[in-house]
């Protein structure tokens, strides 16, 4: 037992030797070890920070960009267009009308609320002062809830204001920014385009996505919209929200139903419009983060290899640089399997301090970014765990000829070795 025991410790003791002598070769060799760890902090530097980049990305997709609300899917002319092709389909189809969307309203069972939208961009003006390129909206007033507009000031627009076609609007907090930044905008009037609006509510702040404000808009009701700004070919987006979330397949399945019916489509005619959800921008959103995520894999693994075998070529000099101090060491005792740790710890360690260099700059990196653009990087511990794993790994790995080699040097010929 009391051998056991001086075997263990005698090991313990070799490997802390073997490991502070690993780190005195690199600090003694500040450059060429900087150099030799180049491939491997490139690499680590890249996968660390495209998982970064795309586990944030994955929260700001569900958060910002596919977040339609609870139980709400979208019905619209062009849907989703990711390729030319898809988009002259597309402009084959014709237009979804105000119709279609009074019909779907009075005909879904499934659904709690039916809502509308119709878009232009304009110039808005408050006395002198001239807002360019503003979103313009029509709606109709369950798009407030749909669409999670909550207002700060006043109030949304309302059924009747859509039936009378008021000339009423709610405004972004850009705008109140903007025109009114030291009074009440509330009963103020603001001209759009060629018209007068009175202001009846003003929205919550909601940010930016993708760098775009979301509180720069101008909603009017939907009737007004269609009487001054709609033009022959326009479109109008139907919003549908589902009774909830269990049933949002059925909902879905029941206006695309109708729509068909509607628009006298045959069994195997494929639809004239497109359903949008929250998972048809996520599926998208999944399919382009694994091709750069597979990019990125490559990569890595080209920089690693490259890494890999420069610490070979170190590592083997480093066995020819010290070839009298491997002949001393075995004449004092010290095994083989001594000699082969020795050079494996310090090629794991080289390797392992280039992968620490690598997640620390790519979190950096991430940190800096989020701070200053508000795009969320997030380093995962995971990412970190494998990069390092990784990282010592091929250290390892191309450390193991060299270790072999030096270890196998015979004692008498490395002492005779000229210094």
């Amino acid at each position: 037992m009391s051998s056991l025991h001086g075997t263990g410790r005698a090991t313990r003791v070799a490997f802390q030797e073997t490991l502070w002598l690993a780190l005195d070769a690199l600090r003694v060799h500040k450059l060429r070890s900087f150099l030799t760890l180049l491939g491997v902090i490139l690499a680590v530097f890249t996968l660390v920070l495209v998982i970064s980049t795309v586990n944030g990305m994955d929260t700001y997709v569900a958060e910002k960009i596919a977040n339609l609300g609870a139980g709400v899917f979208g019905i619209d002319r062009f849907g989703v267009i990711t390729s030319f092709e898809e988009f002259l389909k597309a402009q084959k189809r014709p237009p979804l009308r105000n119709e279609d969307f009074e019909y779907l309203r009075e005909n879904m069972t499934l659904a709690d609320a039916v809502g509308a939208v119709a878009f232009r961009r304009l110039d808005v003006r408050y006395g002198n002062e001239v807002a360019e390129d503003i979103l313009i909206t029509g709606a109709t007033a369950a798009i407030a809830q749909m669409r999670n507009l909550s207002a700060t000031q006043g109030r949304y627009i309302s059924e009747s204001d859509d039936e009378h076609r008021s000339p009423v609007c709610f405004i972004g907090p850009d705008l109140v920014a903007r025109f009114f930044p030291n009074t009440d905008p509330m009963g103020k009037t603001v001209r759009v385009g060629s018209q007068v609006y009175e202001i009846i509510g003003v929205g919550k702040v909601q940010g930016s996505v993708l760098g775009q404000s979301q509180d720069n808009y101008v909603h009017i009701p939907l009737g007004t919209f269609r009487k001054v700004y709609f033009r022959g070919n326009d479109s109008v987006r139907i919003f549908v929200q589902a009774k909830n979330t269990e049933i949002m397949d059925a909902a879905r399945d029941e206006a695309r139903s109708i729509l068909r019916a509607r628009r006298h489509l045959g069994y195997n005619d494929p639809d004239n419009f497109a359903i949008v959800g929250s998972e048809t921008f996520t599926d998208l959103w999944e399919e382009l983060s694994g091709n750069i995520f597979r990019i990125a894999v490559g990569l890595t693994s080209v920089f690693m290899v490259v890494g890999g075998i420069v610490i070979m070529n170190i590592m083997l000099a480093s066995v020819t640089e010290r070839t009298r101090e491997i002949g001393i060491r075995k004449s004092l005792g010290a095994r083989r399997r001594h000699i082969v740790m020795q050079f494996l710890v310090e090629s794991a360690i080289m390797a392992a301090v280039g992968g620490a260099v690598g997640i620390f700059v790519a979190a950096g990196l991430g940190m800096l970014v989020t701070a200053t653009t508000g795009f969320p990087i997030l380093t995962p511990v995971w990412a970190v765990l494998v990069a390092l794993t990784l990282s010592t790994s091929v250290g390892l790995f191309f450390g193991i000829y060299p270790a072999v080699r030096a270890a196998r040097l015979d004692p008498i010929e490395a002492l005779r070795a000229e210094v």
